[in-house]
């Protein structure tokens, strides 16, 4: 049936399984399955934002902000765009062939690779004297993880017979000699680069980190990822070529630029910094106003707003306790404990301390019938003060007889 299982065949025939899989001009495999990873995260968030009850609209911006940033930073490094060229040019397939052919070359500079395309237009005659295009697609992708990887892929496309105006654009990125270094340039830029993408990435997770444990926290975090990621800019700016790369392709003249993945990791770091400065100007002029629902503690009694402000009240009453040495907390200690009585040992006295130990509430030992005598003075002669009574209150140490000798 046609029109079901035609996907892929021309004039009814079998599909067409002739080139090994590879990868297309326009897409990269890499590419899509970062904006897989995060468009999956992104539209989970949203499916559950509906049923936020608070902090809406700072959780939305948050989050909103942070994947941004994250998927900024893995297409970055695993993109083709940071330094581009295209041009429309006139040439031949192949490098000896008298027949020339209109088409585009396009030179997509990564980290650690270039990628060179080139779409060949042909104008076919038909039976009915009408012209028809023909677009021939090629892409080639040449690596210089290595110092010596640029050369022998370059000598694998020669050997493949790839087109002529791809051989000529690679050739520039292939010889490290007489003035053409640009490839070893390029290589030692995309190294230093990628790894500050990997520290902007650690920070970005670290980011994440703290905002769920505490926002203002995360704040700080994300104007430190955003600074990390300007420096990418300006380390990839500054180890580029001083002479910049012009290629000359039968009569073409390309002129590299920066692509759009330079420009989006720099975006991506004004909008960071930015918004970690925003965030943190608001919460220092409005403390602990700034939340969102990412907190581990959101929305329960052990939120982290009652966790700062108990924090600050024990800091305070803890400067206002004045400092007390052993000997004051022992005696403050006694006098709660004994807090009916109101005296205390005198120790300045040595007689007193020879005589015996003060006891409160006992009896009088120096008068007969002390007990009856204690009762009838406190209860029938008032003039008698408590202190001046309590002054006979004292229970004595035995005696001790020496004995001879």
């Amino acid at each position: 049936m046609r029109g079901w299982f035609d996907a892929f065949r021309h004039d009814g025939g079998p599909t067409l399984y002739s080139y090994n899989n590879r990868t297309p001009v326009t897409g990269d495999v890499h590419l899509i399955t970062i904006f897989v990873i995060f468009c999956t995260i992104y539209v989970a968030f949203l499916i559950i934002f509906p049923g936020i009850r608070k902090e809406r609209i700072t959780t939305f911006l948050t989050v909103t902000l942070s994947l941004f940033v994250g998927a900024s930073i893995q297409i970055a490094q695993y993109g083709s765009s940071w330094h581009v060229t295209s041009s429309s040019i006139i040439s031949s397939y192949s490098v000896f062939s008298r027949h020339r052919s209109p088409g585009e070359i396009g030179g997509y500079i990564g980290l650690m690779h270039i990628n060179i395309t080139y779409k060949l237009i042909n104008y076919t005659e038909t039976p009915a004297n009408n012209f028809v295009n023909d677009v021939v697609e090629y892409n080639e992708r040449f690596w210089w993880r290595s110092s010596s990887e640029m050369s022998e892929l370059f000598k694998n496309a020669l050997y493949r017979g790839a087109p002529f105006p791809i051989i000529s654009l690679a050739e520039y990125f292939s010889l490290h000699q007489e003035g053409f270094s640009w490839g070893a340039k390029y290589r030692n830029a995309g190294y230093y680069t990628s790894i500050m993408l990997w520290t902007c990435f650690a920070s970005w997770l670290m980011t994440n980190l703290l905002l769920v444990v505490v926002p203002r926290y995360g704040a700080y975090g994300m104007i430190s990822t955003g600074m990390l990621m300007l420096l990418t800019n300006l380390t990839y700016w500054s180890l580029l070529p001083c002479q910049p790369l012009v290629a000359y392709i039968d009569g073409s003249v390309l002129d590299f630029d920066f692509g759009w993945n330079y420009w989006l990791v720099l975006i991506s770091g004004l909008d960071c910094l930015l918004g970690g400065i925003i965030i943190a100007i608001i919460d220092l002029i409005f403390p602990h106003q700034f939340s969102t629902i990412l907190e581990v503690d959101y929305d329960t009694p052990y939120d982290r707003h009652v966790i700062i402000e108990e924090s600050f009240g024990t800091s305070n009453t803890r400067k206002k306790l004045p400092k007390m040495k052993d000997e004051n907390l022992h005696e403050h200690f006694m006098m709660s404990q004994l807090s009916s009585s109101n005296i205390l040992e005198d120790n300045s006295d040595s007689r007193t301390r020879h005589q015996g130990i003060q006891n409160n509430g006992f009896m009088f030992h120096d008068e007969p019938g002390s007990e009856i005598y204690h009762r009838d003075t406190i209860s029938n002669n008032s003039s008698l003060s408590i202190d001046k009574a309590c002054n006979n209150w004292s229970y004595p140490f035995p005696q001790q007889t020496i004995s001879p000798q």
